[in-house]
């Protein structure tokens, strides 16, 4: 059963991370049909009016002060929502596919000096922002570091630690300790004022992990943990990493440094520091080993900056062998997925009613996997999933996700229902559709063409196929800036549609008001 939408429009669709202050999904915002990122946060049991005033002040307060962030390096808050019990906040988010920075510290492989800096110089960039507001993070660590796929990092979680003051160190009856962790400044472990300076030295403590590939203190217990980071010197990187350079253990060493006031004064004066170790506009990529072949290159943002985006990469579609298991009509009844398909469809319809289109076509998508596997990728069932998939993504303005798939669904059509079959041709009509709202005109118009020539030898010239395959191609010409060729195309089609629709038709009058354009052009 799906959970019940947040705040009436925010749809939970799977958990992608949890912990201590609460869990994250990926989630729809209904009403604008975009991915979201849905942060539940846990407050302390909320006991008495009072708290549960002060909580929702606070949790406002921080909610609004964050979204003034404004930094590519920062995932925008759209909504927060405070449920009547007190117990349950909701930050509604920009949704951000990376991995945290955490995975690609390895004690065994420190990442090389190039990449760590360009990190540490991204986080710099987004807190100069940030404590210009001022809003201090208060809890950075490298969980809090997303590294996207193109090498950016984005920072999360500003403002929760202040909700719920974990960024006050705590001692319970007990004597356990509360809000502790190995980047905490001796300013916030004694409880005394936090300025941007405390992100400093968490940043520092960041930069140190990066490079030297474990963390600058590591005691055995909170209390031990406290005590170095109150007193006890950090270890220099050198000691740990010789090739380290000197600039950058100095660095490191100063935003380690005890009291506030001797650190670096802004996070703008240790983005200075770092830029001599980051590679110039137009510079080929720094060398990395194999160890780090699967961590985005953080440089690139240095190397090619304000780069257009990147080209995707092909995804050739593999069709999936189908199993002795999948070709046993019992055995598919058995796996459900007749049934799953069945619902996926009558939730995609729903969907698409309300105009929700990327949602739908991922509801179709989370299907389309599984029936492949059973049933084979070019099974006819699984082949009308896809185009249905492929043509939502069409209505919903997404050419450039649908045209791979209308390529791929082509050709598994031609492979097994012929070049010429009905569905073939119409799956290599939309990629030409396609094609020609990419700007693709030239494959667009060649694509139109094969196509109205089978069209033609089946149909005619004038069936409504023909007479839209037509249009189509006399538009493209015009774009394209070839009235002539255009002129000689669209001049027949206007008869036609005068004779099949009628000239008073919309279509028709579309076609007569381009030529009467082409011939006042040609006056």
């Amino acid at each position: 059963m799906r959970a019940e939408p947040i705040a009436g429009r925010y749809e939970r669709v799977e958990e992608i991370g949890s912990g201590g202050m609460g869990q994250v999904w990926r989630g729809y915002d209904s009403v604008l049909d975009r991915e979201v990122a849905i942060k539940l946060i846990r407050p302390d049991a909320v006991h008495t009016p009072e708290q549960a005033e002060e909580l929702t002040r606070r949790f406002r307060r921080e909610a609004r002060v964050t979204a003034r962030i404004q930094h590519h390096g920062v995932p925008q808050v759209y909504d927060a929502v405070l449920d009547h019990s007190y117990d349950r906040l909701y930050l509604v988010m920009e949704f951000v596919r990376g991995t945290t920075l955490r995975a690609f510290i390895d004690p065994q492989q420190p990442l090389p000096v190039t990449w760590a800096a360009a990190i540490a110089a991204q986080i710099c960039t987004v807190l100069s922002h940030a404590h210009a507001i001022p809003v201090v993070h208060r809890d950075l660590k490298p969980d809090n570091v997303l590294v996207t796929a193109d090498g950016a990092v984005k920072l999360l979680d500003f403002g929760i630690a202040a909700i719920l003051r974990t960024d006050v160190t705590q001692i319970t009856a007990t004597g356990s300790a509360l809000g502790t962790h190995h980047y905490m400044p001796p300013e916030q472990i004694q409880g005394a004022q936090i300025t941007p300076q405390s992100d400093l030295y968490a940043l520092g403590c960041v930069l140190h992990e990066l490079f030297a590939g474990q963390r600058v203190f590591t005691g055995s217990s909170d209390f031990e943990l406290w005590r170095q980071h109150v007193t006890e010197p950090p270890p220099p990187l050198r000691t740990l990493r010789p090739d380290v350079p000197a600039e950058i253990e100095k660095l490191v060493l100063d935003l380690l440094a005890k009291a506030p006031e001797d650190r670096p004064p802004e996070a703008y004066d240790v983005y200075e520091q770092l830029l001599p170790f980051l590679p110039l506009p137009g510079s080929a990529p720094p060398g990395s080993d194999a160890a780090h072949s699967t961590m985005p290159d953080p440089t690139l943002v240095y190397r090619r900056p304000n780069a257009p985006r990147r080209r995707p990469e092909p995804t050739p579609v593999v069709p999936t062998p189908r199993s002795d298991a999948a070709a046993d009509p019992a055995a598919i009844l058995r796996t459900g997925v007749r049934d799953a398909i069945k619902a996926a469809v009558a939730q995609s319809d729903e969907l698409l009613d309300d105009e929700r289109f990327t949602q739908a076509a991922e509801i179709l998508e989370q299907v389309i996997g599984p029936a492949s596997a059973l049933l084979g990728a070019e099974s006819p069932r699984v082949l009308v999933l896809r185009s249905r998939r492929a043509a939502i993504l069409v209505i919903g303005g997404d050419f450039r996700r649908a045209l791979p798939e209308f390529d791929a669904l082509a050709a598994a059509y031609a492979r097994t229902a012929g070049p010429t079959s009905e569905d073939a041709l119409e799956c290599l009509r939309q990629a030409a559709h396609c094609r020609a709202e990419l700007g693709h005109a030239t494959t667009a118009l060649r694509q139109f063409r094969q196509v109205l020539s089978h069209v033609r030898a089946a149909a005619g010239d004038a069936s409504p196929t023909a007479l839209d395959l037509r249009r189509n191609i006399g538009m493209l010409l015009l774009s394209e800036g070839k009235a002539t060729e255009a002129g000689d195309e669209l001049r027949p089609l206007y008869d036609d549609l005068c004779i099949v629709y009628g000239p008073q038709h919309e279509e028709t009058r579309e076609v007569a008001e381009v030529l009467a354009r082409l011939r006042f052009a040609a006056d």
